[in-house]
C-alpha cells in the first residue's frame, strides 16, 4: 500500500504526529479498517482499545447491559490508557490510528482527553444487516445481550468526526474515503 501524508504533514522521529480515531459498531470494520490506514503512513502505530480491556485477567466485568459501575470504571479506564498509548506515540513523532468502541458520548470524551493537535476520528456506520452478516463470518460472535441495530443506531447517532456508511465497501474504498476526506474528520 502506498504511503500517504497527512495534511500537516507527514510525522518524522522527533516532531509530534496525529491522532487518527476509528470507531464503530462490532464488525463494522474498525481493526481491519485501523490497521490499513496505520500501514498507509510511513510511520505509524495502531492501537487496539481492546488490547486494553484483555489486560485484565481476574475481576474483568461483564460489558452486557446495563453497564454496571464495575463495568463502566473497567471502560473508562481502558479509554483512558489507548488514549495516553496514543498521545505518547504521537509525541515520538509516530502517527497513531486508535481502533475501539467509541459510541455516544465516549467519541467526545475521548478525543476531548488526547492531548495531540492534530486529531482526526472516523465512525464507520454500515446498516444493521451488514453488521450482522460480518459478525457471523467472524471467528468471534460479539452479539449477544446487544444488537445489530441498537449498535447501527448508536454509531448513526454519535456526535462528531467523519461518518462513512461503509455498507459495500471495501477496506480499500474505506480507507481511501478516510484519506481522501481527512479533513472532514478533525475534531476540535
Amino acid at each position: 500500500m502506498p504511503t500517504t501524508s497527512l495534511p500537516d504533514g507527514a510525522a518524522h522521529p522527533g516532531q509530534p504526529a496525529p491522532v487518527l480515531v476509528v470507531t464503530g459498531a462490532m464488525a463494522s470494520g474498525k481493526s481491519t479498517v485501523a490497521e490499513a490506514l496505520a500501514r498507509s503512513f510511513p510511520l505509524a502505530a495502531h492501537v487496539r482499545g481492546d488490547m486494553f480491556r484483555r489486560f485484565v485477567v481476574s475481576g474483568q466485568a461483564s460489558m452486557d447491559p446495563p453497564l454496571s459501575p464495575a463495568a463502566r470504571a473497567q471502560l473508562d479506564l481502558r479509554q483512558s490508557l489507548a488514549a495516553h498509548a496514543a498521545d505518547t506515540y504521537a509525541a515520538a513523532g509516530i502517527t497513531a490510528v486508535v481502533q475501539d468502541i467509541l459510541l455516544g458520548p465516549d467519541l467526545a470524551r475521548f478525543t476531548a482527553s488526547l492531548r495531540t493537535r492534530p486529531r482526526y476520528a472516523v465512525v464507520l456506520t454500515p446498516d444493521a444487516a451488514t453488521l450482522a452478516a460480518r459478525d457471523a463470518a467472524r471467528h468471534k460472535q460479539a452479539y449477544g445481550a446487544w444488537t445489530p441495530e441498537e449498535f447501527a443506531e448508536a454509531a448513526r447517532e454519535t456526535p462528531g468526526g467523519l461518518h462513512l456508511d461503509t455498507t459495500g465497501w471495501t477496506v480499500a474504498e474505506t480507507v481511501a474515503q478516510i484519506l481522501d476526506r481527512l479533513d472532514e474528520a478533525r475534531v476540535a
